[in-house]
């Protein structure tokens, strides 16, 4: 059924890129886009035929553990609750999360137009990795250009037909994947998951001079894990430490968008696949910059 997708299995591919074989996808390339054929505008894919998509924002971090999926759900369901059509693509290919968070256990389906995205309970569209897989427990033991390749496929085989907002659940770091989101599909900004810990600034400033260097938009910093609320007495309690966002976002010129505080009952609507079911106010803010 996927037919375009035997190739990027481990199988399927005959090696890493060559110079004789340019592919024109310089985030699996070791030449990284200095070669003399480098040509920013001519690296975005073209959507699928029977996609319509509006805005696309990309979730990102320096690191893993932060909350990217966490807040790519929080802000989707936001959206899809405001009255929006939304999509959610899984480029976590190596830690596919979303289909948990949402509870969507089915396999994707296709035609030779493309393949279907699948439909959460209130009617979110996603795609991710373990749609596709046999079991969701299998590793994906592929390398780094042939996960960078189904990502892109993400973008160019799904039929994601008509969505004002289609966010993208980044893996953390700098590697195959976020170059060739951020050269292969284009995207109009990126919100930064980081957490109250020292090591931000690092990671931020990684993670901006990134978005820099790919010519997208950081809309604003969203700080996970930066209070425990007590039930009883209604104290809030820094865990991890004092803030960092307020500083970090002053430093770069951003905007804190929002601090989700560390909630038990995020972690058990996730477990059971009901995140669209959670109450909170706290990326209202963050929603509403969107819209505008």
């Amino acid at each position: 059924m996927f037919e375009n997708l035997k190739k990027f299995s481990p199988e399927g591919n005959g090696g890493e890129p060559t110079p004789e074989n340019c592919t024109h996808d310089c985030g699996s390339c070791p030449s990284g886009g200095s070669c003399g054929s480098f040509d920013p505008a001519s690296l975005i894919e073209a959507a699928n035929k029977h996609s319509n998509v509006g805005k696309i924002i990309a979730v990102v971090s320096g690191k893993g553990g932060v909350g990217k999926t966490l807040v790519t759900s929080l802000m989707a369901t936001n959206m899809k609750r405001r009255g929006h059509n939304v999509g959610v693509m899984d480029a976590d290919v190596t830690g596919p999360s979303i289909p948990k968070a949402f509870g969507v256990t089915e396999k994707a389906e296709g035609s030779e137009d493309g393949i279907f995205p699948l439909l959460t309970s209130s009617g979110i569209k996603t795609i991710s990795v373990n749609n596709l897989l046999e079991n969701d427990s299998d590793p994906v033991l592929w390398r780094g250009p042939i996960i960078a390749g189904l990502v892109k496929q993400f973008w160019t085989d799904v039929m994601w037909g008509d969505v004002d907002y289609l966010f993208v659940d980044m893996p953390p770091g700098t590697g195959d994947v976020p170059l060739t989101v951020f050269q292969s599909i284009p995207v109009d900004g990126i919100i930064i998951v980081t957490s109250p810990q020292d090591l931000v600034s690092m990671v931020v400033s990684k993670a901006i001079k990134m978005a820099e260097m790919m010519d997208v938009p950081v809309l604003g910093i969203v700080e996970n894990y930066s209070y425990f609320k007590c039930p009883d007495c209604g104290k809030e309690h820094q865990i991890f430490g004092p803030s960092k966002a307020d500083d970090v976002a002053k430093e770069f010129g951003l905007e804190v968008l929002a601090k989700l505080p560390i909630d038990p009952k995020l972690a058990a609507l996730c477990d059971r696949g009901m995140i669209e079911a959670f109450e909170g106010d706290w990326l209202d803010e963050a929603a509403a910059k969107l819209e505008k």
